[in-house]
């Protein structure tokens, strides 16, 4: 099932229904970031969800990359694969819309593990982009097609017989911080957050309400008031 939105009930979870309308991930996109969604998961008791790794937007575009984690457990080799690609092409293959890829491979640069190719496929199934911890290629095709990559760096090396997906649909982690497929995640230049699915609804409202709240501190500065009585009226800074 397509999952495009968080709304007023949090399913498979212990939490309170949500009293507010479904909050679409297009609007996510546009009104919130990391910092808001980190400080989020701070009210909420969550404060070990951003994985400390210095992942950068290599494909040029802009924004908040955000969508539900479909994951890929990687792992270094030095053999001839005698099944090359097998699992990750499974992976891309199961994609939804709105899913973000993430590799997790332990940092490795011994080959650009996702390029082009994987991206079209995954681009064509609804896929929003791809965080990969390790390297990436064909940078500027994706950067054409509009695909997100965020990743450690670039390889020209081809992941035949270097490295290889082990398992998918798995947990992983990024850094420490624990991913499980369907969770929330995002990206941009100020960093990588991890949104646990279950506790997903709590996070997207707080989140939202601090925005519009940072906005009347905004307007509340620009009009001359001292940021410390903006702090005190309206508690966010």
């Amino acid at each position: 099932m397509e999952k495009t939105s968080l709304g007023s009930t949090a399913e498979n979870s212990n939490e309170t229904p949500l009293n507010f309308p479904p909050i679409q991930l297009s609007e996510i996109r546009q009104h919130l970031s990391v910092p808001l969604l980190c400080d989020a998961l701070d009210g909420c008791g969550f404060r070990f969800q951003s994985p400390r790794l210095q992942l950068l937007p290599l494909t040029g575009k802009s924004g908040l990359l955000v969508g539900w984690a479909k994951t890929m457990l990687w792992a270094d080799m030095a053999h001839v694969d005698p099944k090359p690609y097998e699992f990750e092409l499974a992976a891309v293959d199961s994609c939804q819309q709105n899913d973000v890829i993430v590799c997790a491979a332990g940092g490795s640069m011994r080959s650009g593990i996702w390029g082009e190719l994987l991206a079209t496929a995954a681009h064509h199934r609804g896929c929003s982009g791809v965080i990969v911890d390790g390297a990436v290629r064909d940078v500027r095709k994706m950067t054409d097609m509009g695909f997100w990559a965020y990743a450690r760096g670039t390889c020209p090396y081809d992941s035949r017989n270097r490295q290889r997906v082990i398992d998918f649909d798995v947990t992983v982690e990024l850094g420490g911080v624990r991913v499980n497929p369907g969770d929330l995640i995002a990206a941009d230049e100020d960093g990588l957050v991890v949104v646990p699915m279950a506790a997903a609804p709590g996070v997207i409202k707080a989140a939202w309400e601090k925005v519009f709240a940072e906005n009347k501190v905004r307007e509340a500065v620009l009009a001359g008031v001292s940021t410390s009585e903006a702090f005190q009226r309206f508690g966010v800074l």
